[in-house]
């Protein structure tokens, strides 16, 4: 997966690419042919160039979590926004073994010559119950949003609303640690 745009606000598309090796070791083939790939996947960030390349700036290789076993898929997506915002999107979804769903997103900004983590938001769902909780933290305003609702209940319960404020600390720069360890 991939996502382009102007990350460090210099005018030149950037690209942002996620891609996942095939080290035949670290996958497994079912007997209708369909192969499992448990290889970490990479992030790599590239800054366009004023000749019109694409420049790797760095490349991360434990940020983006590996599919853990053959019952649970991660799928990933990216996002830059107008204002240079990079967006990673984690969707876990376990086919047997659990009945819950899980969504993250977390927003970095480029400034001071790194991604740094500005916002992160988390969402979870029980498929048997319709129970669900979303987390957002922001940490330009250091404050936490926790929403709960249930997606089975008539539309007239009201949704459960909390804010709080958040420590301040250093904001976490990209590679800190992994994305699904942040959650």
């Amino acid at each position: 997966t991939e996502a382009t745009g102007d990350l460090n606000k210099d005018g030149i598309a950037d690209l942002v690419v996620v891609a996942t090796p095939d080290f035949k070791e670290n996958t497994k083939t079912r007997d209708d042919g369909y192969v499992y790939n448990f290889n970490q996947p990479l992030l790599a960030v590239y800054f366009g160039t004023a000749e019109g390349k694409m420049q790797l700036w760095r490349q991360y290789d434990q940020v983006i979590p590996a599919r853990p076993d053959e019952y649970v898929s991660i799928d990933v997506s990216l996002t830059i926004t107008e204002k240079g915002v990079l967006g990673i999107s984690l969707e876990t979804f376990a086919s047997m073994g659990g009945w819950g769903t899980e969504h993250s997103n977390f927003s970095f900004r480029y400034q001071d010559g790194d991604f740094y983590l500005i916002g992160k938001e988390y969402h979870s769902m029980s498929r048997n119950t319709g129970d669900m909780e979303t987390t957002s933290e922001n940490y330009l305003t250091w404050r936490r949003q926790v929403v709960t609702e249930n997606a089975f209940e008539d539309s007239n319960v009201p949704r459960k609303e909390k804010w709080t404020k958040l420590p301040k600390k250093p904001l976490e720069k990209l590679g800190a640690s992994n994305l699904q360890e942040s959650q």
